[in-house]
């Protein structure tokens, strides 16, 4: 099998459905950036990190591939069947973001992305994830999007901010806190 088919040549490219777009439209925007942040998530998993937590970045990985499927869908033509993304999805990144929180001291300043490599990942990671989700907001308000993956994605946003404080804390790393000058 070729990797390369060339119908993308002219910067056209098609949809789960058939339907053609512009590599520029939204949905190609949206769902190359929920790409994007998987790749980031890889290299967050990449590092060392605990069992326990590249296990879960997997599943978050997965669930992007879900997100990336729906979004690469026609709403309106496609009839092959997506992976369901679910609540208890969004509940799991809740869960591991109050256990992380149980252990975390109060935040009191807005914190500066940096402090070791792996905290870093999860800020570039956060960072990519925002920009996924105003895309997809964006185009949901032209096209059907199912809210969960907005609600997922916004929850991974502050999973991956939770994460980088954690990992931070737990390797004895202090916070880059923000402190204004006034």
């Amino acid at each position: 099998m070729k990797i390369y088919t060339k119908t993308g040549d002219q910067g056209i490219t098609s949809l789960i459905g058939g339907t053609k777009v512009p590599k520029s439209h939204i949905r190609i925007e949206s769902y190359g950036t929920v790409d994007e942040l998987n790749s980031y998530i890889g290299l967050i998993r990449d590092q060392q990190i605990s069992e326990a937590y590249k296990i879960l970045l997997k599943d978050i990985q997965d669930r992007l591939f879900t997100i990336g499927a729906s979004l690469a869908s026609d709403p309106e033509k496609s009839k092959m069947k997506i992976p369901d993304l679910n609540l208890s999805d969004v509940e799991l990144l809740e869960a591991k973001i109050d256990e992380m929180n149980e252990t975390l001291p109060e935040l009191k300043h807005f914190i500066l992305p940096g402090g070791n490599t792996t905290v870093s990942y999860c800020h570039l990671a956060r960072c990519v994830c925002r920009r996924a989700e105003r895309l997809i907001v964006s185009l949901a308000s032209d096209s059907f999007v199912d809210e969960k993956v907005v609600i997922y994605i916004n929850r991974l946003s502050d999973f991956l901010f939770v994460l980088a404080r954690y990992i931070g804390f737990k390797n004895g790393i202090a916070e880059n806190q923000w402190v204004p000058r006034v």
